[in-house]
């Protein structure tokens, strides 16, 4: 039977994109590896530091868990402080972002020694994707407007820090982060990941349904995309610290720990 030009090429496409979708399932439901290090990112407005809840009980259940200081400067510089401390990692390693960091962790992930990524109210852009244009196509956060520039660094107001970004935090909380609170340069949000480890590690995403910093339903549709297990959790953008517990029990599952 003869195939004409236009056929041939439509069909080459749809087998490719068919070959993506089931390359991208697999992921999704491997079974976890079983891994006893943890590595954590954090985000903008942040310091290592706001995983202190989680990694506290990440401790208790027995496992390694170092986070990771962003230097906030520009995306390679970021995903190079990720891959110095997954270097020294002895063994197969979940690598958690939240936030910005979800850039780092994208990118990094490719690392040899990580078995499994997890995404916390995080960025999850594909390879080249312009994250700022993709998130123009969902509605723009509250905690957008309170963004201030002292020149090229970049801070989130206290007003927009404790009602945008901390929302469910109590306000004496609140105001501890927001002092610790690291300014970041601009040219950070001008990168761009050049490799998207979620097409090829499993992973999981905790979308934070009251968030005010990244819109829920754009968490939704890059956790879709990405075919990862996913959870709700009714909070702020700071569930890592609102909802330690949720948070913890999915990097355990993502560890191949026992969750019960």
């Amino acid at each position: 039977m003869m195939i004409n030009r236009r056929a041939f090429s439509a069909a080459l496409v749809a087998g490719a994109a068919a070959s993506l979708l089931a390359a991208r399932g697999m992921a999704a439901t491997l079974a976890p590896v079983k891994a006893r290090n943890i590595v954590l990112a954090h985000g903008l407005f942040a310091d290592g530091s706001c995983w202190t809840e989680v990694i506290t009980r990440l401790q208790a259940a027995g496992l390694n868990a170092t986070a990771v200081q962003n230097p906030l400067t520009t995306l390679p510089e970021a995903v190079a402080s990720v891959k110095r401390v997954l270097d020294r990692q002895d063994g197969p390693t979940v690598l958690v972002g939240h936030s910005f960091s979800g850039m780092m962790v994208t990118e990094a992930g490719v690392h040899a020694n990580v078995s499994a990524l997890v995404y916390v109210a995080a960025r999850a852009p594909d390879a080249g994707e312009d994250y700022t244009a993709l998130a123009k196509t969902f509605p723009t956060p509250p905690a957008s407007a309170g963004i201030v520039f002292d020149g090229d660094e970049g801070r989130l107001s206290e007003a927009a820090f404790l009602r945008d970004f901390a929302g469910d935090l109590p306000e004496e909380r609140a105001k501890v982060l927001y002092a610790v609170q690291q300014p970041f340069q601009k040219a950070l949000l001008t990168g761009k990941t050049t490799a998207a480890a979620w097409r090829s590690k499993p992973s999981w995403y905790a979308v934070s349904t009251e968030d005010r910093t990244i819109d829920p339903d754009l968490e939704r549709f890059m956790a879709k995309r990405m075919g990862a297990k996913t959870i709700e959790v009714k909070a702020s953008h700071l569930s890592l610290i609102s909802h330690p517990d949720e948070i913890t029990r999915l990097i355990l599952e993502a560890a191949g720990q026992n969750t019960d």
